[in-house]
């Protein structure tokens, strides 16, 4: 992870902002459980970078994998199950999961490894669900302007979504499916948001793609 710092310093003023935007995280949770859903039931698996467990406990998601214990902490009070570890060097072996959620790639340190080391972990025909703040979004972009005086945000590394198609393809995933949410400025949103198929109109994509 990169600059896990503010993480291990700060973690409780992290976690406070799902609660200073309700609407916004509730409406990231939708789109995120729409694409868990579409793959069924009795299946098995974790999220990629879990934080506080804001995501994972909510999704009914009980395993996931922080590298930051004060991060790990939070999540563990919320019944989250936790492996200390990296997203670019699992502690699993090959072909072990159904599904892996993945909620954090701005602030991962190698995005392509993270992926390659997804990608061997599933099960064949097992699926990546990524959520993330689309590049040339308007919540990214305003985050960008203020990188220098942000906490959190001023070491991301914010992608487009080309990119996250490009190396998703590159890592061997494919059938890749997306949707979107989050229309308009942050501090605009103040009810829940469906998702919408597609991308290019909502900050936040998710995109779900098949080993």
């Amino acid at each position: 992870m990169i600059q896990t710092h503010p993480f291990r310093t700060h973690a409780k003023q992290y976690d406070e902002w799902f609660d200073k935007h309700p609407f916004v995280y509730e409406s990231e949770l939708i789109a995120i459980k729409q694409q868990l859903l579409s793959l069924g039931e009795n299946i098995y698996g974790i999220e990629v970078g879990v934080g506080t467990g804001r995501f994972a406990s909510r999704l009914g998601i009980k395993e996931g994998i922080e590298p930051v214990e004060a991060m790990a902490a939070i999540a563990r009070n919320r019944g989250v199950e936790i492996m200390k570890s990296r997203a670019e060097k699992l502690p699993y072996k090959d072909l072990h999961f159904d599904f892996i959620l993945l909620v954090t790639i701005c602030h991962l340190d190698n995005l392509p490894s993270a992926l390659k080391e997804i990608h061997r972990v599933l099960k064949n025909k097992g699926s990546v669900i990524i959520g993330f703040l689309d590049k040339d979004g308007q919540i990214a972009q305003s985050y960008e302007e203020k990188r220098k005086t942000s906490r959190f945000y001023r070491n991301a590394t914010f992608y487009p979504v080309k990119r996250v198609d490009t190396l998703l393809k590159a890592a061997g995933f494919k059938n890749l499916e997306y949707s979107q949410t989050l229309f308009g400025k942050l501090e605009d949103i103040t009810e829940y948001q469906s998702a919408k198929s597609g991308h290019g109109r909502g900050s936040f994509v998710v995109v779900k793609a098949k080993k």
